[in-house]
């Protein structure tokens, strides 16, 4: 993201325009049964230190063993992120001292990470996409937790989430502001989903971000960043940039200096706190684990995962817009989350004529199921009416067998009681009248009773619409508008 930043996305300060530059560090718990180097569970809600192996414990003589499925999701999130993957990699240990850090040393990857360059491509709100690149991803374990509301006099430590694996996704400073760090955190998430590498519930911590925010005047070098750490919600990392971006602005316009810190956002008061000098990579002494042996990859290894991959959300949406001539925003919205996509895809594989009806069908699940479904407080997992049963409706209309208005009725009992589309349609007369016969006996009529609303759409024919609705309205919404409209312009002489 090298173009210059718009006029919009600058700040205004007391002394003139600033420039705000951010970068992400995305940890993101990796979809596994055990932990990164014991076979603990990682299942949520344990009661404390019920998932805690010797080897999370820390206890003397206990060594660590890989997990070759948190090896495997890494490298599937890495080949995601269209990033480079490492053939060689190794695992190092960080050393600081915590409480809820077992070891006294975190067992990371430094100089040579699992995965390499990469980039990712984030749709903003105003319809333009941007590109972000992707500097590494790591493997590591997560500490444990703890717990300061047990009692008034101790802390707690709970060490279920010791060891559990955790991907660490680091950005390039390549945005420029907070709605381009919030698009960056949701389209990856998106992809982790997809991947099934990781499930994004930032409530429970597993997908939380580290921002590293600095500013600028625009075109000069980059300033003193500060680290917020993890922020666990898409709107909190937007609320925390911005604030952070004009407290550092505040300070220099002040004539003050940016101290390098890690600071925290406390969402009650909207503001960030300091919480400690920054630490540099020299102060963790870094160094090689002994326990454990490089990683080292063969093409073959990569290619067989590579080849397994799931269709990712950038190429499915690609597809439904060149198969379906679906409009970006349609498209973008269908793949936003996998069950909606897989929703979507079942829908089609139920259509008769995916060609004719396939936009008709996004149409369909965007505005008619979506928004029932977000009125309605719901999912789409638990969503009363099934991809079947919405392929049935889409075939119904684009058969001619009903017509839209028809339809919505039709989706209003099925939604509400359930039932087969097409019996239910039978069952209850619901079927469009195509009789010509019919259709122009009730226009005949209508016409005979209104001459002086004829004169006027003879010489106003937009007026037409008055009675293709009087021709709706008596045959109970059944008739086929382009019959309708048909044999109105007909009779009509328009």
């Amino acid at each position: 993201m090298n173009a210059p930043v718009k006029p919009s996305k600058l700040i205004k300060g007391a002394t003139g325009d600033w420039e705000m530059v951010i970068g992400l560090e995305i940890h993101a718990q990796v979809n596994s049964h055990a932990k990164l180097f014991s076979g603990s569970s990682t299942e949520f809600g344990g009661s404390p230190n019920s998932h805690v192996s010797l080897v999370d414990a820390a206890m003397p003589g206990m060594l660590p063993v890989i997990n070759e499925e948190c090896v495997k999701q890494a490298v599937r999130t890495g080949l995601g992120l269209k990033a480079q993957i490492n053939r060689r990699s190794i695992f190092d240990r960080k050393n600081y001292f915590f409480p809820d850090l077992p070891q006294g040393y975190q067992i990371s990857q430094y100089k040579s990470p699992i995965v390499g360059e990469g980039e990712v491509t984030i749709e903003l709100a105003d319809g333009e996409t941007a590109t972000v690149g992707i500097e590494r991803l790591h493997l590591e374990q997560d500490a444990g937790k703890m717990l300061h509301d047990q009692s008034p006099t101790q802390t707690f430590v709970d060490l279920n989430r010791s060891g559990v694996a955790l991907m660490e996704i680091v950005s390039k400073p390549d945005m420029r502001s907070s709605e381009q760090a919030q698009a960056l955190v949701s389209k990856l998430r998106t992809i982790l989903r997809y991947l099934g590498t990781c499930d994004g519930d930032m409530e429970k911590g597993n997908l939380r971000a580290d921002c590293n925010v600095s500013v600028r005047r625009p075109g000069e070098p980059f300033g003193t960043r500060c680290e917020i750490k993890n922020v666990n919600s898409i709107r909190f990392i937007g609320q925390a940039i911005d604030y952070e971006a004009r407290r550092q602005i505040a300070v220099i316009e002040d004539g003050g200096v940016i101290e390098q810190e890690t600071r925290l956002y406390d969402p009650n008061k909207g503001e960030t706190r300091s919480m400690r000098s920054k630490e540099d990579a020299h102060d963790y002494r870094y160094f090689p684990d002994p326990d454990l042996l490089p990683l080292e990859f063969s093409e073959e290894y990569v290619a067989a995962l590579k080849a397994e991959l799931p269709e990712l959300p950038d190429e499915k949406k690609a597809r439904f817009i060149s198969a379906f001539g679906l409009s970006a925003y349609d498209a973008a919205v269908l793949v936003a989350e996998r069950e909606s996509a897989e929703f979507f895809e079942t829908t089609l594989a139920g259509l008769a004529d995916k060609a004719r009806d396939g936009k008709l069908a996004a149409n369909w699940v965007i505005n008619e199921l979506f928004g029932r479904l977000n009125k309605e407080g719901q999912d789409i997992a638990s969503s009363p009416v099934s991809a079947a049963q919405m392929a049935a409706i889409i075939d119904l209309i684009g058969a001619g067998v009903i017509s839209g208005k028809i339809a919505k009725d039709l989706f209003e009992i099925v939604w509400t009681e359930g039932g087969d589309p097409r019996a239910l349609v039978e069952e209850r007369g619901m079927k469009q009248v195509t009789d010509t016969g019919a259709i122009e006996k009730v226009v005949d009529d209508i016409i005979a009773a209104n001459p002086d609303k004829v004169a006027q759409a003879q010489a106003k024919p937009a007026l037409m619409g008055w009675f293709v609705g009087q021709v709706m309205k008596s045959s109970g919404g059944k008739a086929n508008p382009q019959v309708v409209n048909d044999i109105l312009k007909s009779k009509l002489g328009i």
